[in-house]
């Protein structure tokens, strides 16, 4: 088979899982396609990634968010940087990296699209309800407070005062019942995310969005409040997928 076949044919599989991201998550929706492009063994191991430019221009992102998305990876250890002539970015041999066994035995037996899609419609559901409601002063300063939480957490605590801020929403909807089903699909999907990395770049995106939701429920725009919750879900589960793959 000529280099320049083999070429088209490697083009023709990367062009079933890359393609171009959406604004709102493109560093997030961007790592799971190439997560999905190393573990699917689209590019076996010891072979090279397309360059930066074509990754780039294949996920609509900039060079500067596909570098992280990169670095993600190497962190992982699934990818290594080599310069030179003949440098780029070389995909190492399939390891276990990120904790992927264990990933994949909690979620045995589970349907995680089920899972997710669950999760988006309640947080979606408390996002509107509580905008829609117009939280009180007392319900706005406990909003508030999570929120501030938060932005004060070290790395090591993030996730569970992520989860208490997603918690008081849901309890401030108005409906019992909701919270009570987001506390449970929400254990579930925590324990789906502690099985993968914090990435810095990820909590940043995520933390502008938080406190963009805030804004929209304490100001009433319910569309609003549902709609950036939506998309806050969308990259939670984009990045679980980049790893599940």
């Amino acid at each position: 088979m000529s280099r320049e076949t083999e070429a088209r044919r490697a083009g023709d599989r990367l062009a079933a899982v890359l393609r171009p991201v959406r604004a709102g998550n493109g560093f997030e929706e961007a790592l799971e396609q190439v997560l999905q492009v190393v573990r699917l063994g689209l590019v076996p191991g010891g072979e090279r990634l397309p360059a930066e430019r074509e990754l780039a221009e294949r996920l609509g992102i900039s060079r500067v968010t596909l570098r992280e998305v990169l670095k993600v990876l190497k962190e992982q250890g699934l990818v290594e940087p080599r310069r030179g002539r003949y440098g780029g970015t070389f995909v190492l041999p399939r390891t276990d990296a990120g904790g992927g066994e264990e990933l994949r035995r909690r979620v045995a037996g589970t349907d995680i699209e089920d899972v997710l899609r669950f999760r988006e419609v309640l947080e979606v559901g408390a996002a509107g309800l509580c905008a829609g409601h117009g939280p009180d002063a007392e319900r706005a300063g406990r909003l508030r407070e999570a929120l501030e939480r938060t932005r004060e957490a070290p790395l090591a605590q993030y996730r569970r005062l992520d989860t208490l801020l997603h918690l008081t929403l849901a309890e401030l909807s108005g409906s019992p019942s909701l919270a009570a089903q987001y506390a449970a699909v929400r254990a579930t999907v925590n324990g789906l995310l502690d099985c993968i990395p914090l990435l810095v770049r990820n909590l940043e995106h995520s933390q502008r969005q938080h406190t963009a939701l805030v804004e929209a429920v304490l100001d009433g725009d319910a569309d609003g409040a549902r709609e950036i919750m939506r998309e806050h879900c969308a990259g939670t589960a984009a990045l679980l997928r980049g790893f599940l793959a």
